[in-house]
């Protein structure tokens, strides 16, 4: 006799980026990626326009949060969303440079994850960048920071980056 063993799930929370090309269309076409790759996606944000961060001459970047449910572990969305990433044309370049699609890891279910040279869970940087947190906050307000303690809306009220973000608009 078999047992049917319920499939655990996990929330995972992604940021989309890109500065190059047709922006929002790279956005639109790795969310359907994920969606078909990694897990059901529950929650996107609003469109978000912000400067580039850390290398500062090149074009503004949009940003989108996205929420999915996974039965893959944090490792497996990682690799996913890379080979996504390589699909849309994403070349490897400079670090912070221009890119076509960029998508992070942010969070992932209440996991502290830290593979040195491969992934860090929570993102090690989140909370000192705007342009992660406040489309994060507009999906995920209420979802607690593991290691902080704190929600992402208190994070994100909080933070001192002066960079500015800019929503455009309900996806």
């Amino acid at each position: 006799m078999m047992l049917n063993k319920a499939l655990e799930y996990s929330t995972a929370y992604l940021l989309l980026g890109g500065n190059l090309g047709d922006r929002e269309g790279n956005l639109k076409k790795a969310i359907e990626l994920l969606d078909q790759n990694i897990g059901r996606v529950i929650s996107v944000s609003s469109l978000y326009e912000t400067a580039a961060w850390g290398k500062t001459d090149q074009p503004a970047f949009l940003n989108q949060a996205v929420a999915l449910e996974t039965d893959l572990s944090a490792l497996e969305v990682l690799d996913h969303a890379l080979n996504i990433e390589q699909e849309l044309g994403r070349v490897r370049k400079d670090k912070w440079g221009e890119r076509l699609i960029d998508i992070d890891l942010i969070l992932f279910g209440n996991e502290v994850i830290n593979i040195p040279d491969k992934l860090q869970v929570p993102h090690p940087h989140m909370q000192n960048r705007r342009f992660v947190m406040e489309p994060l906050a507009e999906i995920a307000p209420d979802v607690v920071h593991p290691v902080f303690g704190d929600t992402i809306l208190t994070i994100s009220k909080n933070m001192e980056d002066p960079l500015e973000v800019k929503r455009l608009a309900k996806h």
